[in-house]
Order: structure tokens, then sequence, then C-alpha cells
């Protein structure tokens, strides 16, 4: 049994290099290709990536900022009655568009018009009694010159008339006072606007400066309130001398569009959402914002001069940062960018020149120096294929 044990490895040991003896004769003596060598020959058969281009374009990019805004009118008076008194008579209607001065209340005036006819008479009196005592300062004058009596009576004269004439004054001051208390019995509008709620009728019992009696808004012009984000209020602040930066509003529902200016930046800043309350003023002559609704803003806040503006969606945010995919020579080629601005599909950037063909489909399979190919984009294609679709059914027979 020992020793068939190397017999056995003997006999398999020839049987191997016949096996290899015979192989080389069967292929000639050429060696056997080995595994590096064949790598590079798959890798030069690589496919070229099938990718979309776009053209870089040169242009002015408006950069526009939206938010909701609030209508708010420019002015809305509560008015109060400035003496307690009775409504008379009511001279406007609910929902009036009313203008300045215009008579809005009447209220009694009876005490307050007896009171002016009591200033009035007390004036008269008063005044018959300076003229009184001017008569008597100049007799008394004549007397003296005529040595028939001293100078002290003189004086004492004089200071009659002296006194005698501040207290027309006084009373001419009090007369004025009654005047102006009859004249709160009149309620006028303080400026131009629409009558809200009539909340008293003739013969309501008012309470000086307490109760409300009507509500007067302006509407024409009316103004938005929003919020701007603290980047861009060095860009609101500079608008304003020129006449503010240009705004929009849309109402809800297609209701439809209006234009208007900035025209209010308040002077702080919200620490807690980092925006400034502004306002623009609109013209509101069809009555299309109303008070207290809310309305879709869009502001130019600047434009961007000759721009470089990409679509935004053949941005790449690598670990090096943003970067877009260029076509050169039928290869890729990786540019880092910078973003500038976005705005809807499109973004302006730095890093690229305008007439670069961009990467748009295909770039999530691009490696620097990759070989491509340009399709065209599916889009394309479909309009394509529509607009030549009437054309073949025309020449059908």
């Amino acid at each position: 049994m020992t020793r068939l044990v190397p017999f056995c490895r003997a006999l398999f040991l020839t049987s191997i290099l016949a096996t290899l003896s015979a192989c080389n004769k069967g292929g000639g003596g050429a060696p056997a290709p080995s595994v590096a060598a064949s790598a590079p020959a798959g890798a030069a058969s690589t496919p070229p990536v099938g990718v979309t281009t776009v053209t870089a374009a040169q242009r002015d990019l408006a950069i526009e900022l939206t938010a909701t805004g609030t209508v708010a009118p420019l002015s809305s008076v509560d008015m109060r009655p400035q003496l307690t008194s009775v409504v008379s008579r009511v001279h406007i209607r609910e929902g009036q568009f009313v203008k300045a001065g215009e008579l809005l209340f009447t209220l009694d005036s009876r005490t307050d018009e007896a009171k002016v006819a009591q200033a009035q008479a007390q004036v008269a009196r008063d005044q018959a009694a300076l003229a009184d005592a001017q008569r008597q300062l100049t007799r008394s004058r004549e007397l003296l010159a005529q040595n028939f009596i001293s100078q002290g009576a003189v004086d004492a004269n004089q200071a009659q008339v002296d006194a005698q004439t501040a207290l027309v004054a006084s009373d001419r001051a009090a007369l004025a006072a009654a005047r102006v208390a009859l004249g709160y019995a009149r309620v006028t509008a303080p400026s131009a606007g629409r009558v809200g709620t009539i909340s008293v009728y003739p013969g309501s019992a008012v309470q000086a400066n307490t109760t409300t009696l009507v509500t007067i808004t302006q509407l024409d012009p009316i103004a938005v309130a929003f919020s701007l984000p603290q980047r861009h209020l060095a860009d609101a602040l500079a608008a304003l001398p020129g006449g503010g930066a240009r705004v929009s509003a849309t109402l809800p529902e297609g209701a439809g569009k209006l234009e208007g200016r900035l025209k209010f930046v308040d002077n702080l800043v919200d620490p807690a959402s980092g925006t400034v309350k502004v306002k623009a003023v609109f013209d509101n002559g069809a009555g299309k914002l109303w008070p207290g609704a809310f309305v879709n803003i869009a502001m130019t806040a600047r434009t961007l001069k000759d721009a470089v503006i990409v679509p935004q969606a053949a941005i790449i945010q690598s670990a090096r940062g943003s970067i877009v995919y260029t076509v050169q020579g039928g290869k890729a080629e990786a540019k880092p960018v910078q973003l500038v601005h976005a705005e809807g599909e499109d973004a302006a950037v730095t890093g690229v020149r305008a007439g670069d063909k961009i990467v748009l489909d295909g770039r999530q399979n691009l490696r620097p120096g990759a070989a491509v190919t340009e399709r065209p984009r599916e889009g394309a294609a479909a309009a394509s294929g529509a607009a030549s679709a009437p054309s073949k059914k025309a020449s059908a027979p």
C-alpha cells in the first residue's frame, strides 16, 4: 500500500504535462490572452452617453419677489361727536361715497345757539361800557388842559379804558368759543372716502368723544401691506427716491391684476422672522381692492443686467459645490458655477459663458471627460411630431 501512493502521484503529474503539451500544439504555440490585456479593449468599446443640451443665454433677469399682502386703506376715520347731544338729522346713507367737508350729521344745537347769543350780548354790553370810558377819558384830558382836574384823575380814566378794552377782548374770545361749540353740531367728513355702517339715527343720544357715528374709509388710492426679506431691504430703500419699485397685485380667482409702486418701508426689521414691513400704493378707481382682503404680491426688487442664464435643473450639487456639465469636442466637461439668483426654471450663474452647451438630460450619468452624443429633447421631438401630423393627414389619399 505504501508503494502505491508514490506511483499514483507520478501518474497524475505525467497526465497534466501531457494535457498542457496538447493545448500548446492545438493553439499553434500562441500564448493565451490574459485578463489584464483584455481590459483596455472593453473600455475602448464603452458607448457615449446620450444627453440633451441647452445653450446658455445672456439677457437681463428681473429679480421678482412674491408674497401675500393685505389690503389696507390709507386712512380710516371713526367719526365721533365732540359734544354730548342728540342727533337731529342724518344726511348720508350707508355705502355712500362722500367728499371732504361734506355734511354727515346734524346734532341738536339749541343750547349752543343760546350760548352764542349770550356771548354776543355780553360783547355788546362791554363795548358800550368801553365807549363810555373812552368818552370820560377824552373829557378829563380837556379839563386837565384847563387845570380843572389833576393828572391823577386822568390816569384813573385811562386805567378804566384799558380794563374795559381787555374785557371786550375776553368777551370776543368767549363768543368765538361758543361758536366753535356750535360748529360741533355739524359733523362733516374730514376726507373723501366710503361711508360704512351708520350706528345712529335721528333722536339717538350721543356722548362726546365716545359714540361712533360712522367710519369713513379712503379707497382710492389704497395700500397693500406685505413683508420683504431682510436681504432685499437695501434694494427697497434704493428704489424709494425714484418713485418706488414696481409692484403688481393679483386678485384671487382671476379677478384681475393691478400695478402699483412701493411707497413705504418700515424702520424696524422683525428679529423673529427676519423681514421688514412695507407698503405699496395702488390706484383703485374701479374699487377692485377692498380693505382687509388678501392678494398675491409680486415685486421687482432689481434687474440683473446681462446675466448668463441656464436652466435651474442643469445645476448639480456636488461635494465641492455647484457644477454644470458642458459639451466641448464631444466630451463632457464639469464647470463650477456660482448661483446668483434663481427665478422659476431659470438661474443666473457665473462660471460659464453665453453660448456654452449646457447638459440638461443625462447629466446624472456623466463623468468629466466622458464621451457624449447629443440627442433632441423629448419636448422638442413631441412638438415636431405634432406639427408634422396634420401635414401627413392632409397628404393621405
